[in-house]
């Protein structure tokens, strides 16, 4: 069996265990260094970590093919990827980049398998008179305009 066929194969019989568990990115370099980043609808521990790399390293015979292996969890610095990560973020301040480099920061409010939703808060001035109003505006945005998305951090 093809190298990456039987990682890809032992890592989907771990998730299988572990439905709370999905998988992000999976990259093996030309050198077999394999990198498998995860992530999880209540995050992800340590432990589930060690569990996923064993699954895999306890299945593989080092005799036969040399790897190394390194098993993380999808960090803040990752960008949202899958539906399962946005719906994961409601209610999370989020700075997207559209495919046209606009950027939006917004909470994020709705996902579904198509589109996002963005609540928008803003001040712009009164339509009559001096000063600002406040504004709050729900912002629909297509899985295929999305270039980056990622969870503001606040502090």
């Amino acid at each position: 069996m093809e190298f990456r066929k039987r990682i890809e194969e032992l890592l989907n019989e771990f998730l299988e265990t572990r439905k709370d568990l999905f998988l992000i990115d999976l990259k093996i370099s030309a050198g077999d260094d394999i990198t498998v980043i995860l992530d999880g609808d209540n995050g992800v521990s340590l432990q589930d970590c060690l569990d996923a790399s064993r699954a895999i390293e306890f299945n593989m015979d080092r005799e036969e093919h040399d790897f190394s292996l390194q098993v993380m969890s999808a960090g803040l610095s990752e960008p949202l990827v899958t539906p399962r990560q946005f719906t994961k973020n409601i209610g999370r301040e989020i700075e997207v980049l559209l495919n046209d480099t606009t950027k939006i920061e917004g909470e994020l409010s709705k996902v579904d398998e198509e589109k996002i939703t963005l609540i928008l808060r803003y001040r712009k001035p009164k339509d009559i008179g001096k000063g600002k109003v406040d504004v709050e505006e729900e912002k629909e945005i297509p899985y295929s305009e999305i270039k980056k998305a990622l969870v503001t951090i606040k502090f």
